[in-house]
């Protein structure tokens, strides 16, 4: 069995790319949702649909909340779309930021910020959600959950997958 990776890309070890790129974002975004329903059950009492209907709010705006579990699941298609968008960018960056990201804690603060700035900045803007008026504790918040579910196990699996076999990746 051969290993096989993305054109251009080359091969650290026995997985390739795409399939390990698969495999975290789907934990990446998993840790991504379940953390955030169970922040907004905990601290507003609201339930998993009306989180993943929000998410879908931001492209087909109000109707979504009327829409059911079609919209759920359509919020939960673009959660994951997202979370995928960012465990794969870090992947593809990792061989050109290797020798910047030693710690992997460092690391993974310096991502899940920048994954807050981009989502904040730059996505949601860009939606239909109204804007939300910044607080920092739910700045924080939000932050922490990024760097806990997205940017701890993605600088974790990228640095590990590059290191199989290499002492690091060549640039």
């Amino acid at each position: 069995m051969t290993s096989r990776t993305l054109p251009g890309q080359p091969s650290y070890g026995a997985k390739p790319l795409l399939k390990t790129i698969l495999w975290v974002g789907l934990l990446a975004g998993s840790l991504d949702i379940l953390a955030a329903c169970l922040q907004a059950y905990l601290v507003r009492g609201t339930s998993p649909a009306i989180v993943l209907q929000f998410i879908a709010s931001a492209a087909f705006g109000k109707p979504a909340f009327f829409g059911g579990w079609q919209m759920a699941l359509a919020g939960l298609l673009f959660h994951f779309i997202i979370a995928y968008s960012f465990t794969a960018l870090y992947f593809l960056i990792y061989p050109f930021i290797w020798g910047l990201v030693k710690h992997i804690a460092i690391a993974a603060i310096v991502y899940g910020i920048f994954i807050f700035v981009v989502m904040n900045l730059v996505v949601l803007p860009m939606t239909k959600l109204p804007p939300i008026p910044f607080k920092w504790d739910k700045a924080a918040m939000a932050a922490g959950i990024l760097i806990l579910a997205i940017g701890l196990p993605v600088t974790f699996f990228a640095r590990r997958y590059y290191r199989q076999g290499e002492t690091a990746p060549p640039v």
